[in-house]
């Protein structure tokens, strides 16, 4: 089965494990997901079955938009209510600062990621080293936040709302929020909106060619050629430049990439979504 659709993940269900209960549900072995969310984040986790777990790397996932709430006087090395290891009563902040250190974190944003993260350290994911109390250096990466904005606030939480390039990490948001206020600070909280036009709407299936990045060139030769996987000359593209494309055929789509007047398969034979659901 080839299905592309958004799941609501659950809070304290690592994104991995969720992937059991949807193979479970949709009776299918092959399932995959797209953007990992913490085990305590909930909300909008792009997943596919079948042929259409191929195809993440070509799916428009920006701008992404969370809800998070941020605990202003706790402590915790996983920026987040798994590891909290102090509790400091602190001031109330007028509402005016809390806006102005939000206002103040828009733009392009250069930081360190949370050491509890995914990304690799000679081959161990930093979040292994740092649980076994190794010491974890990371590089600082940028990301961009397009928006941030005050929700709610209800001392000591902060409720806010941020729209971000892919791979910001929130954690480190609320973490630069509350070192930006001169307090410690962890997320209590997080919800992961949307990611690009990817929004929960009840586990939909999706149209695939809704949601590609990649323009589409027009194959004016044999289908059976592309369906078949046979050799493809460049004089049947309708766009004959450098780059990827998407290939559509009565009953499949492709991905093919021209380079140097040559035109090679990407993927091939991925059934389409209105023959598939029909």
């Amino acid at each position: 089965m080839n299905r592309l659709f958004v799941v609501n993940k659950p809070i304290f269900r690592s994104s991995n494990s969720y992937m059991g209960y949807i193979k479970h549900k949709y009776g299918t072995k092959k399932v995959g997901f797209s953007g990992t969310l913490d085990p305590f984040a909930t909300g909008c986790l792009i997943v596919a079955t079948g042929q259409y777990t191929k195809l993440f790397q070509y799916l428009n996932k920006t701008p992404k938009s969370y809800k998070a709430t941020l605990w202003l006087g706790a402590n915790s090395p996983s920026l987040d209510i798994e590891k909290v290891d102090s509790i400091q009563r602190v001031a109330p902040f007028k509402k005016e600062q809390i806006i102005e250190v939000l206002d103040s974190l828009k733009g392009e944003l250069t930081y360190y990621p949370p050491i509890f993260c995914a990304k690799k350290i000679e081959g161990k994911r930093a979040y292994e080293l740092a649980r076994d109390g190794k010491e974890v250096t990371l590089k600082t990466i940028t990301s961009t936040i397009y928006d941030i904005k005050l929700i709610n606030y209800n001392h000591p939480f902060v409720h806010f709302e941020a729209t971000v390039s892919e791979g910001t990490y929130i954690r480190s948001l609320g973490a630069l929020i509350a070192n930006r206020l001169g307090v410690d600070g962890t997320l209590s909280s997080l919800h992961r909106i949307h990611e690009g036009k990817f929004i929960f709407d009840g586990e939909k299936a999706l149209n695939p060619f809704e949601y590609l990045t990649l323009p589409l060139n027009i194959y004016t030769g044999d289908d059976s050629y592309l369906e078949l996987g046979k050799k493809l000359q460049i004089e049947y593209f309708q766009t004959k430049e450098d780059g990827e494309y998407l290939i559509e055929t009565k009953h499949f789509f492709a991905i093919i990439k021209i380079k140097d007047k040559e035109a090679t398969y990407k993927l091939n034979r991925i059934e389409k979504f209105e023959d598939f659901h029909a």
